[in-house]
C-alpha cells in the first residue's frame, strides 16, 4: 500500500490573504533532512516476542511479526449521537465513550451497553461547539472521574463524579462542581481534560470565542481563557484565593485536544484563517506562550502590524488550510500500544474537515518520519477526537462511530 510523506510546512493559504512567514530559529527544527517512504520498522526484540512461563522458569520465544503493510480502521461502536472522546483507566478492558449531548457510554469490545455510564443531558447545553467535551479518570482515586461540559447558559463547568456499586454505572448524585468559567461567546470552549505526569489535572479552554481574539485573552497569562490550566491541589480543596489552580500555558486559540506522553505535552491548537498547528513542549515547563494572536502556525497572524516572536513557543507542525481540506486540527496521541510495535512513539493526528490520518515521530528537537496513512484507512468525515484504551491502543471518534486503529499485515 502506498503512503504519502506529509509535508511539514505549507506556506500557501487558500483564503487569499498573505501571511508573513516567521523566521524559525535553528533550535526549532520543523522538518527532517531525510525522509523514509514508510513507517519505521525498528522495534526491540522484546516488543516482538511472547513470554511463556513453565513452572518457575520464564523463557522468551521470539514470535516474529509479519511486515506492517498499513493501517485500517475497525469500527467498534456506531449509531451514537455525537461521540467526541474515548478513554479508560489503565488496565481496564472497557472503553468509555463521551457523546456531546451529555452521555458517557461503556463499550466492552463491541457496541456500547444499553444503559449509559453517566447521563447528564439535563445539565448540558448541546449546541454548536458546546456540550459534554472531556473526561479524565483520577489515577489516584479509584472510581472517581472528571468531566468538562457546557452548562445550560453555555458556561464551562468542571465537575467530578464517582462510580456506583455497579462498575458500569456512575452515581449521578455524586456530582460536584469544582470550577466554572463564564464563557463570553458560544465557540472556542476547549474541551480536553487529562492528568499530567506530575499527577495533576490539566484542562484546556479556548480564547473566549468569536474571531481575531475578540476578547483580548490570547496574550494574557492572568485569564483562564486561551490557556491550559493546571489544578495544583486536589480540586476538592483548592488553594484559598486561587480556585482554578494556575494558568499553566497561554497564547492558544482553541486547544481542543492535547495529550501527554512521558514528560512531553502535545497540543493540537485550532487555527483561524489559514493555519492549523501541533505544538510539542516539556510538560514540566510552566508559563509557555504559544503565540496566539501574534502568530497563527508559523506565520504572523497580522503581518501589517508585524509580530515579535521572541519568547514564543512555535509549533512543530503547521498545516495550511487547503492541505487535504484542513480547517480544524484534531490533536491526538503518541502510540504506546502493543499491536503495532513498529509505530511505538509516533504521534497521530487528523483534521475535522480533512478527515485524513497522519503521524510523525518527535526526536526531541525535530519532526521525523512524517507519514500520511489516508490511502490505507480512507477518508473519514468529522473526526472529532482520538483516545486510548486501558492498554494504550488508539481509537478515533468520527460521525456516529468509534474506530480502533489496527495494523494490516
Amino acid at each position: 500500500m502506498r503512503r504519502w510523506i506529509a509535508p511539514i510546512i505549507l506556506l500557501a493559504a487558500c483564503s487569499g490573504t498573505v501571511q508573513e512567514a516567521i523566521s524559525v530559529p535553528s533550535t526549532v527544527a520543523t522538518t527532517s533532512s531525510t525522509l523514509s517512504g514508510s513507517p519505521s520498522t525498528t522495534a526491540l526484540a522484546a516488543d516482538q516476542s511472547s513470554t511463556t512461563t513453565v513452572s518457575s522458569t520464564t523463557t522468551t520465544t521470539a514470535v516474529p511479526l509479519d511486515p506492517l503493510l498499513g493501517l485500517a480502521y475497525r469500527q467498534i461502536a456506531g449509531d451514537l449521537e455525537f461521540p467526541v472522546f474515548v478513554d479508560a483507566p489503565p488496565g481496564d478492558s472497557r472503553l468509555f465513550v463521551v457523546s456531546k449531548e451529555g452521555r458517557i457510554w461503556v463499550s466492552e469490545g463491541g457496541p456500547v451497553l444499553d444503559e449509559p455510564f453517566l447521563d447528564i443531558t439535563d445539565l448540558v447545553r448541546n449546541e454548536g461547539e458546546q456540550g459534554l467535551l472531556g473526561l479524565a479518570f483520577d489515577p489516584a482515586v479509584e472510581g472517581r472521574f472528571f468531566v468538562h461540559y457546557s452548562d445550560g447558559r453555555g458556561d464551562t463547568v468542571l465537575a467530578s463524579y464517582l462510580s456506583s456499586a455497579d462498575p458500569n454505572r456512575a452515581d449521578p448524585s455524586s456530582g460536584q462542581i469544582l470550577f466554572t468559567a463564564d464563557q463570553p461567546a458560544s465557540n472556542h470552549n476547549g474541551g480536553m481534560l487529562a492528568f499530567g505526569p506530575d499527577g495533576y489535572l490539566y484542562m484546556a479552554l479556548g480564547d473566549g470565542g468569536r474571531g481575531n481574539d475578540a476578547f483580548g485573552h490570547g496574550q494574557r497569562s492572568d485569564t483562564v481563557f486561551g490557556a491550559i490550566l493546571r489544578f495544583v491541589t486536589d480540586p476538592f480543596g483548592p488553594a484559598p484565593g486561587n480556585p482554578f489552580g494556575e494558568v499553566w500555558s497561554y497564547g492558544l486559540r482553541n486547544p481542543w485536544r492535547f495529550s501527554f506522553d512521558g514528560d512531553l505535552i502535545y497540543i493540537g491548537d485550532v487555527g483561524q484563517n489559514s493555519f492549523e498547528e501541533i505544538n510539542v513542549a516539556p510538560a514540566a515547563a510552566p508559563g509557555l506562550n504559544y503565540g496566539w494572536p501574534i502568530s497563527e502556525g508559523l506565520h504572523c497572524f497580522s503581518p501589517s502590524t508585524g509580530c515579535d516572536t521572541n519568547g514564543i513557543t512555535l509549533p512543530v507542525i503547521e498545516v495550511a488550510h487547503g492541505d487535504g481540506g484542513a480547517c480544524s486540527i484534531t490533536g491526538g496521541y503518541v502510540y504506546r500500544g502493543e499491536a503495532i510495535p513498529e509505530l511505538e512513539g509516533h504521534y497521530f493526528y487528523s483534521d475535522y474537515c480533512g478527515g485524513w490520518l497522519r503521524s510523525f515521530a518527535w526526536n526531541g528537537s525535530e519532526v521525523t518520519e512524517p507519514t500520511d496513512w489516508t490511502a490505507d484507512v480512507g477518508l473519514v468525515g468529522g473526526i472529532t477526537s482520538f483516545g486510548t484504551d486501558g492498554f494504550g491502543e488508539l481509537y478515533v471518534t468520527a460521525g456516529d462511530s468509534v474506530y480502533l486503529i489496527v495494523p494490516v499485515r
